[in-house]
C-alpha cells in the first residue's frame, strides 16, 4: 500500500492550494502590516530616531509598560496556577460558570474593561475605598495599571496550564507523599517541573500582551508624565491624534515595541524549550 493511500483522502484540497491560501492570509493579516511599520520607521534618519527614543517621556513610557507588564505577568502566574489547579482538580457547584468567566477578558472590549476598572478602583469606588483604608491608591497610579494588566493577562496562564494539569497523573503526588515528602517538596520537585513549560508560555503571552496594551489601561493609569503612568501605546496614540500627525514617529516607537515583544517571546521560548528538555530526561 502506498504512503498516500495510508494517509487516506484529505478533507481539505491539495497541499499547493491550502499552502497558497495560508501564505496569502499570513501576508495580508500579519506580514504586510508589520512591514509597513518598518517602512514608515525608516523614513526617519538615525539621528532623529535616537533623539525620539531618548526623549524622557518615551523612555519613561517604555520603562512603565515593561515593568508593570512584568509584575502583572508574575502575579498572573501565581493566581493563574491556583485557578487552573482548582478548575482541574476539584468538583464544585458553579465550576462551569467559573471556567467560562476566565474567558471574559478576551470577550469584553478592552475599553469597557478599562472604564469598569477605573470606576471600581477610584477613590469613590468599592475596591478603591477598601484599598484606601490600608493606604493604597490604585486609580491613576502604577498600581491600577498593574491591576488592569493582571485582568487582561490571566486567561493566558490559566488556559496554558489547564491541559497540562489534566494530563498530569495524580499518582505522581501520591507516590511522593508515600515516600515521605512534604507538600511543599512535592510541589517544588514533582509538580512544578512538569508545569514549567506551560507556565512560561502563559507568562510570555501575558507579558507580550501587557506591554502593548492600550484600551484597558488608558483610563485607570491617568496618563501622567509627571507621575510616570504613561504607557507606550498612549505615546503612539498621542502622535497619531495630535494636530500635526506624526506617522513616522509613531511607527518608530511601534517598531521598538515590536522588537521588544519579539525578543521577550524569543527568550521565553528558549527557556521553555530548555525546561521541557529537562523534564523529559
Amino acid at each position: 500500500m502506498s504512503r498516500k493511500a495510508k494517509k487516506g483522502k484529505s478533507v481539505l484540497p491539495g497541499f499547493g492550494l491550502t499552502m497558497g491560501i495560508s501564505i496569502a492570509m499570513l501576508s495580508l493579516l500579519i506580514l504586510i502590516p508589520l512591514a509597513s511599520v518598518l517602512v514608515y520607521a525608516f523614513h526617519m534618519s538615525g539621528k532623529e530616531f535616537l533623539e525620539l527614543m531618548m526623549r524622557p517621556n518615551v523612555t519613561q513610557a517604555f520603562a512603565t509598560s515593561i515593568s508593570c507588564a512584568f509584575i502583572a505577568a508574575v502575579l498572573n502566574c501565581v493566581f493563574g496556577l491556583i485557578l487552573a489547579w482548582v478548575l482541574v482538580r476539584y468538583e464544585f457547584p458553579g465550576k462551569r460558570l467559573m471556567d467560562g468567566m476566565i474567558e471574559l477578558p478576551f470577550a469584553l472590549p478592552t475599553a469597557v474593561a478599562g472604564i469598569t476598572l477605573s470606576k471600581m478602583y477610584s477613590d469613590e469606588g468599592i475596591l478603591g475605598k477598601l484599598l484606601g483604608h490600608i493606604g493604597i491608591k490604585a486609580s491613576y497610579t502604577k498600581v491600577g495599571l498593574t491591576i488592569a494588566l493582571v485582568f487582561i493577562g490571566i486567561p493566558f496562564v490559566v488556559r496554558a496550564l489547564q491541559p497540562v494539569l489534566e494530563k498530569l497523573p495524580v499518582t505522581y503526588e501520591e507516590a511522593s507523599t508515600m515516600l515521605g515528602a512534604s507538600r511543599i517538596y512535592t510541589f517544588r520537585r514533582v509538580i512544578l517541573p512538569e508545569l514549567m513549560p506551560a507556565l512560561l508560555t502563559g507568562f510570555g503571552l501575558a507579558l507580550a500582551r501587557g506591554i502593548g496594551e492600550y484600551g484597558s489601561v488608558i483610563y485607570i493609569s491617568g496618563n501622567s508624565a509627571k507621575e510616570g503612568t504613561q504607557v507606550v501605546s498612549y505615546i503612539i496614540m498621542q502622535k497619531l491624534n495630535s494636530g500635526n500627525v506624526d506617522y513616522e514617529g509613531a511607527a518608530a516607537i511601534a517598531l521598538v515595541l515590536l522588537l521588544v515583544s519579539f525578543f521577550l517571546l524569543f527568550l521565553i521560548n528558549i527557556i521553555q524549550i530548555t525546561a521541557g528538555r529537562r523534564t523529559k530526561q
